[in-house]
């Protein structure tokens, strides 16, 4: 893996940080680095304005806020003019069961990742949302039994 040029042995290990200790104090993320907390904040200030740090936030359990199925929607478009694209990427942020939605190269468009209460809601919004927009040629849904792996961050070259 090619590491960013501009990210030193110290940056790497603060990102690993912050991927798994988000809500540590700068404090303490200075301490686990061998750096005051001011040299700490600025590296931080810096990876934030480069954009290598995109955001910040919590990681919820579906399941205990009532969200039991989760599946992989495959979706394939009628049409792949410019148009159309745009208007399934406009109705797809719209949907709130759509956690995740990336375009692919293959026999498929695209790919979401939906999360719902259980089968009878999954049923209702593919439907009435997904089937019912204009443009969806073929679906393919699988739904998930059982996760794996369900990483915190995206691998860092060695730091």
């Amino acid at each position: 893996m090619d590491a960013n040029p501009l990210l030193d042995r110290t940056d790497l290990r603060l990102l690993a940080l912050l991927q798994t200790q988000g809500r540590a104090s700068n404090a303490e993320l200075a301490a686990q680095i061998n750096l005051s907390p001011s040299a700490c904040l600025r590296r931080t200030q810096r990876l934030e304005a480069a954009g290598v740090i995109s955001g910040y936030g919590a990681r919820l359990e579906a399941r205990a806020l009532g969200l039991g199925l989760q599946a992989f929607v495959r979706v394939q478009l009628e049409h792949h003019d410019q148009p159309a694209i745009d208007r399934f990427a406009a109705a797809v942020t719209c949907w709130d069961e759509v956690v995740a939605c990336h375009a692919l190269a293959g026999d498929m468009d695209y790919l979401l990742q939906v999360l719902v209460r259980d089968l009878d809601h999954f049923s209702r919004f593919l439907l009435d949302k997904l089937l019912a927009s204009s443009g969806v040629a073929d679906v393919n849904s699988s739904f998930v039994l059982r996760t794996v792996k369900d990483a915190v961050g995206i691998p860092l070259p060695n730091h």
